[in-house]
């Protein structure tokens, strides 16, 4: 209700027509000096004050939380025929779509068939691809299946295999032979997607970016490869087959890595409870 319709404001009396004011001495003040503010008058004056900073919040409140103009979140309609690479992106915020209830073995599935979709899928495969089930070879196999189409998978396993079961490689990144890490040790192998555009969206294909954080190396007391932290760019080309979106082919890229804060790295004990105590996500676009 807005104040002030009627012209009242406060205690309900009228406009100030009408009213006696006497003017009385304020101490040892000027007795013809100007009138003491009654309460009346003030409480109406605060009571403007207080509506005015209510007014300038909401205002605030609404255009922070302005949404887009009913398009998809990367500012094209799902479906269209491509992409404006001239456009801005638009901000990673909730979109209001639940992510997905379904699972293929610990990877999440079953996205839209959305641009929407699309960069979700593309954000949790990130995360997989980039997780220590890749050091496993059952988990391993279990994770191509699931992420790339059936038409590349099985050129995918092979040379995955190559590199990921390679004693020499295992060996410099300080894992044993079947890339467990050595007693006493955890080892750390995380993405952390922080957001994701859209590059090209046609029907069946997409082509999504990710920009993401990686934490890898080995926590513990005794460890020669400590955790830390490096930032890439992975793209993905995602076609949509048998319900849905499957990877066909993907390139890395180093960065945009910010500016590191000068913080303390965490004890060798802190990150192995870090790592052990908080759970990944499932992310929806």
């Amino acid at each position: 209700m807005s104040i002030g319709d009627d012209g009242n404001y406060g205690d309900g009396h009228g406009s100030g027509t009408g009213q006696t004011r006497t003017r009385l001495p304020d101490g040892e003040g000027d007795a013809y000096g100007p009138p003491r503010r009654t309460r009346s008058t003030l409480s109406s004056r605060n009571l403007i004050t207080v509506v005015g900073v209510v007014v300038l919040l909401i205002a605030a409140i609404a255009f922070a939380n302005r949404g887009g103009s009913g398009n998809d979140e990367t500012g094209a309609s799902s479906g269209g025929s491509g992409k404006d690479q001239g456009a801005a992106a638009q901000p990673t915020a909730p979109t209001g779509t639940k992510p997905v209830s379904g699972k293929t073995g610990s990877i999440a599935s079953g996205f839209p068939k959305t641009e929407q979709g699309a960069q979700s899928a593309a954000a949790n495969y990130v995360v997989a691809l980039n997780s220590d089930g890749m050091y496993d070879a059952a988990r391993r196999q279990e994770i191509v299946s699931s992420v790339y189409a059936p038409s590349v998978a099985a050129a995918r396993k092979t040379s995955l295999d190559k590199a990921y079961a390679n004693p020499a490689f295992l060996g410099r990144i300080g894992l044993k032979p079947d890339g467990t890490a050595p007693e006493g040790l955890t080892f750390v192998s995380r993405a952390n997607p922080v957001g994701t555009k859209a590059e090209a969206f046609k029907g069946d294909t997409a082509r999504v970016s990710v920009w993401y954080s990686a934490l890898f190396g080995l926590a513990g007391a005794k460890s020669q490869n400590p955790v830390s932290e490096s930032w890439y760019t992975n793209t993905f080309d995602l076609q949509w087959q048998g319900g849905d979106w499957k990877v066909t082919q993907f390139t890395q890229k180093n960065g945009p890595a910010p500016v590191g804060q000068d913080q303390p790295a965490a004890s060798a004990e802190d990150m192995t409870k870090a790592v052990q105590g908080y759970g990944g996500f499932t992310y929806a676009r």
